[in-house]
């Protein structure tokens, strides 16, 4: 997904939902930091999306330009309706928001992820296509290790989640270490 194509998912949110704020929590939020992300990390043709104003908003967006819509059909990518619980965050992630906006968007605004964020919670998900992304990151210094590390001791995780978070960065950590090669 490019960010245009990003843009277009949000003006349409809103023509839909009539929100004019929504939060992008999936991979394709690293759009909004970082608009230029390496290939790899905009492989996603799906947006998840959010807002904060009503949890109605997901089911009119998921059935207008969800997976399969005629609006998939026709561009080639497709927002995900999601509720904000959806995404497991470090603590004070909505003070981290990075806005998008632009002529594009037609008003609407996409409220992106911290990278740092994102990532954990990508961590946290722990499925093998997280990691390859999180990898990716570490690998592209969009996330550092450290800054990772912190922000899993302030999210709130179960007390043997956390120690298994934390194992999933370090093999992470250790991935792109070895794919980088010797220093």
């Amino acid at each position: 997904m490019k960010r245009s194509d990003l843009e277009h998912i949000l003006r349409a949110s809103a023509a839909i939902t009539g929100a004019d704020e929504f939060v992008v929590i999936g991979s394709q939020s690293i759009l909004g930091g970082h608009p230029d992300a390496p290939p790899a990390l905009l492989v996603s043709q799906e947006a998840d999306i959010c807002t904060f104003r009503d949890p109605a908003d997901a089911e009119l967006i998921e059935g207008s330009i969800g997976e399969g819509s005629p609006f998939h059909r026709t561009f080639g990518y497709f927002a995900h309706g999601v509720g904000i619980e959806t995404a497991t965050l470090p603590a004070g992630w909505r003070d981290r928001l990075i806005a998008l906006r632009s002529a594009a968007t037609g008003g609407a605004i996409g409220l992106c992820l911290d990278a740092a964020d994102l990532a954990v919670s990508k961590l946290v998900a722990g499925r093998e296509k997280d990691f390859v992304f999180v990898r990716i990151m570490v690998e592209h210094a969009i996330v550092l290790p450290a800054v990772l590390s912190e922000r899993v001791t302030v999210t709130d995780l179960s007390p043997p989640d956390r120690p298994l978070v934390m194992a999933r960065l370090r093999r992470v950590e250790h991935e792109a270490r070895r794919k980088s090669g010797p220093s």
